[in-house]
């Protein structure tokens, strides 16, 4: 696989990467980001590699991974319509103002006017909004946000860290009122975090919505520069996280005995194994150094083993939320009770089917 790989996201016509390029760490306006030197170096070698897909948010590094983005693109005439360029709205900008952020008609087109000032382009390919805004009608931002496609601002919408029940609430009442519907998902996950798998993926599979992960070396936990007994190594997160969890080095230590088997990285295992994952569209990754940029590039070559997969699958399984047990477990029984259906076999209750049929 390549970046020139172009996969469809969600069920629309948009073809993007197999691995965005985050820019969440572009600029040091917060302390943890990277110089503007070594954010054009990540881009230049991201695009030179056939990579198509950009994401960032107005608040990243205070807006100023935008501006850098922006600067980019500007200096490089005929670029920006190449590119499928992505940020998001929510974050507030501006201290003390009740509508610098948010998901409302006034916030939305504002926070969208800047990100465009900022990114110096009159259009972004996929909006997303970054968090549920619970003291916003959803009616308001869906009506914005389909006005903002048909003046041109926009052309996709996605959601990012949002609840599934809203998040399938929203998709319905765009398709009901015939208003653009979610394109696309940006949600975390990883080898350490799995439980979008209860609603969130099979929500994003049943509506074609794309799914893109965020974090999935769990903030350089499945990086490689941890390991147990010993101090992280190259990474700044841990001050910010803590160590990892015995539970958690059960996981890291399962990657690892991988790469050790395939001759590659822990980061390249992680990100390949996210990648591959059902309901994966585009796997979001955020590289702070060109060299971050090229070890991640380098999990486009891993191919796990079916065996190897397995592994980490059952390492890594989660506790997911009620009813998924119940339903996985209980409900072919319960169906097919004493049939063969889709190749399940049912069993037989007589005590439960005996109390039913009385009724």
């Amino acid at each position: 696989m390549t970046l020139d790989s172009y996969v469809s996201l969600g069920r629309s016509g948009l073809k993007v990467s197999p691995f965005c390029l985050g820019a969440m760490n572009f600029g040091e306006d917060t302390g943890t980001g990277c110089s503007v030197e070594e954010a054009e170096k990540i881009l230049g070698t991201y695009l030179d590699h056939g990579g198509n897909f950009v994401d960032t948010a107005n608040f990243y590094t205070n807006g100023h991974a935008e501006a850098i983005l922006g600067d980019y693109l500007a200096a490089r005439p005929g670029l920006r319509d190449r590119l499928v360029l992505a940020t998001k709205f929510f974050c507030n900008l501006h201290l003390g103002d009740p509508n610098g952020g948010g998901a409302g008609r006034k916030a939305v087109i504002g926070q969208l006017e800047e990100s465009l000032r900022r990114l110096r382009t009159d259009y972004v390919d996929l909006y997303w909004l970054h968090n549920y805004d619970w003291s916003t009608p959803l009616e308001e931002t869906l009506r914005t946000l389909d006005d903002l496609v048909t003046a041109g601002k926009i052309r996709y919408v996605g959601f990012s860290d949002t609840p599934a029940w809203f998040t399938a609430k929203a998709h319905t009442t765009a398709l009901l009122r015939g208003w653009t519907p979610i394109t696309a998902l940006q949600m975390e996950y990883s080898l350490l975090e799995r439980t979008i798998e209860g609603e969130l993926i099979p929500l994003a599979q049943d509506a074609g919505m794309g799914m893109l992960p965020w974090s999935p070396l769990k903030s350089g936990f499945l990086s490689g520069a941890y390991g147990r007994g010993r101090a992280a190594v190259g990474t700044r997160r841990s001050a910010v996280l803590g160590e990892p969890t015995e539970e958690q080095f059960t996981v890291i230590d399962a990657v690892a005995a991988v790469a050790e088997e395939t001759g590659t990285t822990s980061a390249a295992v992680a990100l390949s194994w996210v990648q591959n994952r059902p309901g994966v569209t585009s796997t979001l990754i955020g590289p702070r150094t060109l060299e971050h940029l090229e070890a991640n590039l380098k999990a486009l070559d891993v191919r796990l083993t079916p065996a190897q997969s397995a592994a980490l699958d059952e390492v890594s399984a989660p506790a997911l939320n009620f009813p998924y047990d119940l339903n996985r477990r209980v409900g072919p029984m319960l169906r097919n009770a004493g049939a063969t259906v889709d190749g399940v076999r049912g069993e037989v209750y007589p005590p439960l089917l005996q109390s039913t049929a009385r009724y």
